[in-house]
């Protein structure tokens, strides 16, 4: 049974779908107006092993990740310019370019990752008129009322708000600015209208005004149209927990009359050397910039996968570099591995099905990755026949999403790696011609040929090669 730690309710639950062996799972995807940070793919991470180990377990899963392309404000009180809009005028491009050019970016680095790609990945310009909807739906209920710069959801109309968050960002009852039109602090913009003394690069027709839609109600609008007004699965950082997230529970609901979400997932946040990740520290790292200093992109999975989601984790170029060590000395273990066709010898009953218990059980214990990464490792170690050891890595590794498969293969290439029942063949003739047996090992080289090698006699012995 898989159990998540629910923070809706904040306890640990029995996942239970709303139908059954199919998941509906949406994940709050990058603002696409600069680089993904560490930190960022961190959470994207998270939510590939849920869809993994869901998929583990038999579950047929459809995965939404949104792209936002506009909207998001550089103050989460909707205050201050778009973010895409800055950007583009910092870049001296137009804005359609910069949310295409990070778009690009982001998802090469989420498939360098080996993240799951999404079953739809929504972009919050393509689902305008969604969004124009559902705002029109909490109007008719009387959830919205309107200021001089834009429409705004009325938070103390929907009770249960914030059940989500600490409301910690957001006290109740907090003095308002003078000239703040908010009927309360928490209430937040559902669309805003654009400058009277600015055009915007990006602007849409609406019943209220020409403007453009609120962050918030993106992710309800593509949620609902892609899973229906309720759904299992939703996940994101932390850093949505006090905000973002209660928002979309609140416009949602309140529009639909349903529970949006069952199971709310969230990832802690990373440092980093023990400080906050921040731009003015000059430590918000991005693939590229682990990429720079000599480590593989997959190292950097492998360090997400030493950490439980839930706790905080502590990014260094050490612990990357002893992620890295670990995991080229795990490709090259399997890579001299045999084949499970070539392997020889008895394995005790039901051996490989316990690691296999172990390994799920540790993923269905809330993605307790680092566990079932040590599961992985005691099969690597394991004393049996490599052919079932290596068939069970690559089941774990469906799950874990290292790549081991084709990094196998690419490392026997480069280093011509011999199996190691023709390795024994090779060392039976050099034993043989030793003895001066030169017939029967004649007879072991042609065994070997047959077999697909060849045998060169070199002052330094013996070397195997493929043919």
């Amino acid at each position: 049974m898989l159990r998540l730690y629910n923070s809706l309710s904040k306890k640990l639950e029995d996942f239970k779908p709303i139908h059954a062996l199919q998941v509906g799972m949406y994940t709050c995807g990058p603002t696409v107006y600069q680089f993904a940070h560490i930190g960022n793919f961190r959470a994207y991470t998270t939510s590939d092993i849920l869809v993994r180990v869901l998929r583990y377990n038999g579950y047929k899963v459809e995965f939404v990740m949104n792209i936002t392309d506009v909207g998001h404000l550089v103050s989460d009180a909707d205050t201050g310019e778009d973010k895409l809009e800055k950007s583009a005028k910092n870049e001296g491009k137009n804005v359609w370019e910069v949310a295409d050019f990070y778009t690009d970016a982001f998802l090469k680095d989420y498939h360098a990752l080996n993240l799951t790609n999404p079953s739809v990945l929504s972009k919050a310009t393509g689902h305008i008129k969604e969004q124009i909807e559902l705002i029109k739906k909490l109007e008719e209920k009387g959830f919205t009322y309107k200021t001089s710069d834009g429409i705004y959801f009325n938070t103390v109309k929907f009770p249960s708000y914030g059940e989500l968050s600490s409301l910690d960002q957001i006290k109740f009852g907090a003095r308002v600015e003078a000239n703040d039109e908010k009927k309360n602090p928490r209430d937040f913009a559902l669309w805003k209208f654009s400058p009277k003394d600015e055009k915007r690069q990006m602007e849409w027709k609406s019943p209220w005004g020409v403007g453009f839609p609120g962050w918030h109600i993106e992710c309800s609008a593509m949620s609902m149209k892609y899973l229906g007004p309720s759904f299992d699965i939703h996940t994101g950082g932390v850093d949505h927990k006090e905000i973002h997230h209660p928002n979309e529970i609140a416009q949602s609901e309140a529009a639909t009359g349903k529970k949006f979400v069952n199971y709310w997932i969230h990832t802690a946040f990373m440092q980093v050397n023990g400080q906050k990740m921040s731009k003015s520290l000059n430590n918000t790292y991005t693939l590229y910039d682990i990429e720079k200093e000599g480590f593989d992109v997959l190292a950097l999975r492998y360090l997400y996968l030493q950490t439980h989601y839930r706790q905080e984790m502590n990014f260094t170029y050490d612990a990357l570099d002893a992620a890295q060590n670990a995991y080229k000395k795990l490709a090259l273990d399997v890579s001299r591995f045999e084949d499970p066709s070539e392997s020889q010898g008895k394995v005790p009953a039901g051996i490989f099905e316990d690691f296999e218990k172990r390994f799920l059980d540790a993923l269905n214990d809330d993605l307790n990755t680092s566990v079932a990464l040590s599961v992985m490792w005691e099969v690597v170690k394991s004393p049996f026949p490599s052919g079932p050891k290596l068939r069970t890595l690559f089941k774990m590794d469906r799950v874990l999403g290292l790549n081991l498969e084709s990094l196998r293969t690419q490392l026997r290439k480069a280093q011509g790696i011999v199996p190691g029942h023709i390795q024994q063949l090779a060392e039976e003739r050099q034993h043989l011609r030793k003895m001066r047996k030169f017939n029967a090992a004649d007879q072991i080289r042609a065994k070997i040929e047959k077999l697909g090698y060849i045998v060169e006699d070199t002052k330094k012995g013996p070397k195997v090669l493929k043919k």
